[in-house]
């Protein structure tokens, strides 16, 4: 039987990655064997050209790279910048051997694979949920690779208070039952709750879903516990040298605004909080137009600051 989602998912990042001139690339990251897929700029340039800001595009849990980003790549290709979407490892064609499942060695993954693909110089990470946390940890690990950061929906490190309070939110009893459904009420709650305006989802759809985009559950169940941290054990955060973007939805239930409120007096002068009206956890696909247009304002400042 045809699997919906795969179709459109197969349809929708093909037709994109043309429209902004990607090509998907996979490669061997460690000696271990780990494979990272990216979608990377299919033109080679010259040696003497000079070369376009980076800017990489780091996914959450509701899907990988493309899935996520569809609707950002064409708009950042058009106004100039070379655009990196990888999949972490354990979504889309990304896989390790190795039982490491920290927010770390998804960082050094994603910098084993720039590195491998020319991008070794100062560089712009966008990261959405828990890409976010993994955004946040390359420019505490690689400052001198991260110039700038741009996050939404995420926080520096992931508390057991923030997890309790989320499951409360939800009425659910474990993070893997909120974000790994094994059912078609499981799906339909996490996915129309990601939005400000819930989407119609026909049952076929949802249940198409659940069979393409909840795969690798153990590895990615793993993940999630990793990403708790007891309070105690909490640290402040870190001092960022990178000038940060907090790009938040006015109505995220996930990680509720005030987090990001928060997050922004922690971070200090180098932090700036923008808020997208009318839009869920997934304001880059709900609202794509307001979300660019605040991203390409953000790099624009950056990529001026290089130049002066």
């Amino acid at each position: 039987m045809v699997n919906f989602v795969q179709v459109i998912r197969d349809h929708f990042v093909d037709r994109l990655a043309k429209g902004a001139g990607l090509r998907q690339h996979a490669m061997t990251v460690d000696e271990a064997g780990t494979i990272m897929t990216f979608w990377v700029p299919r033109y080679k340039k010259a040696p003497e050209e000079k070369k376009k800001h980076a800017v990489v595009l780091v996914h959450g849990f509701a899907g990988d790279g493309m899935m996520t980003w569809g609707f950002q790549v064409g708009a950042l290709a058009k106004h100039g910048y070379d655009v990196y979407v990888p999949d972490l490892v354990h979504f889309g064609g990304s896989t390790s051997p190795l039982p490491d499942r920290t927010v770390g060695f998804q960082a050094r993954c994603i910098v084993a694979g720039l590195r491998q693909v020319g991008v070794v110089e100062q560089c712009t990470v966008v990261g959405f949920s828990y890409g976010g946390l993994v955004a946040f940890e390359m420019a505490a690990m690689y400052p001198g690779l991260v110039r700038s950061v741009v996050v939404s929906g995420a926080a520096v490190s992931y508390t057991a208070t923030m997890n309790d309070a989320l499951l409360a939110r939800f009425g659910v009893a474990s993070i893997r039952e909120l974000m790994l459904p094994e059912t078609l009420a499981g799906v339909t709650r996490l996915l129309t709750t990601a939005f400000y305006k819930k989407p119609w989802l026909p049952r076929r759809l949802a249940k198409d879903f659940l069979k393409v985009m909840c795969s690798n559950r153990e590895e990615r169940a793993e993940m999630l516990e990793d990403t708790i941290i007891r309070d105690k054990a909490a640290l402040p955060a870190p001092v960022f040298q990178q000038n940060i973007l907090l790009l938040w939805a006015e109505h995220d239930k996930f990680f509720p605004i005030e987090i990001g409120k928060r997050l922004k007096e922690e971070l200090g002068e180098k932090a700036t909080l923008r808020t997208i009206r009318k839009a869920g956890h997934l304001a880059n696909l709900e609202r794509p137009c307001v979300y660019n247009r605040c991203l390409k304002n953000f790099l624009d400042h950056v990529t001026l600051s290089e130049l002066t």
